[in-house]
C-alpha cells in the first residue's frame, strides 16, 4: 500500500517539476492515453541497449531534470535500480507527453520504454 502511494506521489512530482511549458499539448508525437494501446510484438525493450540510452540522454542531462543531484520527482534516473524504482511513472509521463521537458520522445522511444515497462521492467 505505501509503495503504491509513493508511486502516485512519485508519478505527481515528475508531472509538476519537469512538465513541458506552452499549451502545445506534448510532444506532437500523437501517442496519447496512457500506452494502453501500444502493440509491443517486435518493439526492442531491452533495458541496456535501448531503454537506457534513452533515459541517459533525455532525462538524466542533469540537476534540473533526473542527473546527478536532481530532486525532481523520483531524483536523478542514473542506474538501472532508480529508474526500475521509477518505471511505472517514467511509463505514465512518456505515454501522455508530459516528458521528457524539453524536446520530444519519437513513438519508436515512446512504445520502447513502454513496452519495456509492460513487460516487467527487466534489467536485460
Amino acid at each position: 500500500m505505501k509503495k503504491s502511494i509513493l508511486f502516485i506521489i512519485a508519478a505527481v512530482f515528475i508531472t509538476i517539476s519537469c512538465s513541458k511549458g506552452g499549451d502545445d499539448g506534448g510532444g506532437g508525437n500523437g501517442g496519447g492515453g496512457g500506452g494502453g494501446g501500444v502493440n509491443c510484438t517486435g518493439v526492442a525493450a531491452s533495458f541496456s541497449a535501448n531503454v537506457n540510452p534513452i533515459i541517459q540522454t533525455t532525462c538524466a542531462t542533469d540537476a534540473t531534470c533526473h542527473g546527478s543531484g536532481s530532486a525532481n520527482g523520483p531524483g536523478p534516473l542514473l542506474t538501472y535500480t532508480q529508474i526500475s524504482n521509477a518505471r511505472i511513472a517514467i511509463k505514465a509521463s512518456v505515454a501522455n507527453g508530459t516528458m521528457p521537458k524539453t524536446g520530444s520522445l519519437t513513438t519508436a522511444q515512446k512504445n520502447t520504454i513502454i513496452c519495456w515497462v509492460d513487460a516487467g521492467g527487466l534489467n536485460n
